[in-house]
């Protein structure tokens, strides 16, 4: 695989090369993805999933979501995906990745009867308007081509009183912690590059996306143009991570967020 190329901030503000480019990167670390993603994270990445999951709607046969229809956006190897399946054992649970050499990883490692994987793409979501109940998103936003498409078509497929709730690298309004946060990123992610693939560009991506993202202010504001309302939201690793998760307005939405 190639390196990113010399102007990456040019190249990141086009979704074709940034889609190319996507697809490139996740089928060369799809083997290592989940150890990377451990070291990374300093072994946390498990317990940030486990708070997306637990930031979405009950279960059960009183619940208001018996039997939801989830998707799981840029599913990599499935493990959020997995969880939906173990939270709504009655629901449907559909993982989509770009990315072939992810699913097949997995697929081989999915035991839930529940959960089907397909290869898609966020900006084209194969589901007719107003069908799916739940959306989640680990570090998928960040690496969507186009954001709004992506948030759009996100909003487009959820039901009324749906939620969609996103994990990501989270940047700073404030210009000295996002230099400071794309320097740590970018040295962090590098080494890794470098130790497991003999590219640090490779996890230097990160730090570079993340440079490209908007920061957690417009992010907000974004989400708000498009629709969605605040549910609630979640900090962790000195803020440089952050879980969001939204619904789509619905005339029979309670006044108070769901616990």
């Amino acid at each position: 695989m190639s390196p990113l190329p010399s102007d990456q901030a040019d190249f990141l503000r086009i979704p074709a090369a940034k889609r190319e480019y996507n697809e490139l990167l996740f089928a060369e670390v799809a083997r290592r993805y989940d150890f990377v993603t451990r070291a990374l994270s300093l072994g946390r990445d498990q317990a940030w999933k486990r708070t997306l999951i637990n930031s979405l709607p009950g279960e059960g046969p009183s619940s208001a979501l018996p039997t939801p229809v989830c998707l799981d956006l840029a599913c990599g190897t499935g493990d959020v995906a997995f969880a939906l399946a173990q939270r709504y054992p009655q629901g449907s649970v559909c993982g989509l990745d770009l990315t072939a050499e992810m699913l097949t990883i997995a697929r081989a490692r999915n035991r839930h009867s529940n959960v089907r994987l397909e290869l898609g793409d966020m900006h084209q979501l194969p589901f007719p308007s107003a069908s799916v109940d739940i959306v989640t998103g680990s570090y998928a936003l960040r690496n969507a081509p186009a954001l709004n498409v992506a948030l759009q078509e996100i909003y487009r497929v959820l039901r009324p009183g749906g939620t969609a709730a996103f994990l990501d690298f989270s940047k700073s309004p404030h210009w000295l912690w996002q230099r400071l946060a794309y320097c740590v990123l970018f040295v962090w992610g590098s080494f890794w590059g470098l130790l497991l693939h003999r590219q640090p560009s490779v996890y230097a991506y990160i730090a570079k996306s993340l440079w490209q993202f908007p920061d957690r202010r417009e992010l907000r504001q974004t989400l708000s143009e498009i629709g969605f309302l605040p549910v609630c939201s979640r900090r962790f690793y000195f803020g440089t991570l952050e879980m969001i998760t939204v619904i789509k307005p619905s005339s029979e939405l309670e006044s108070a967020p769901y616990a």
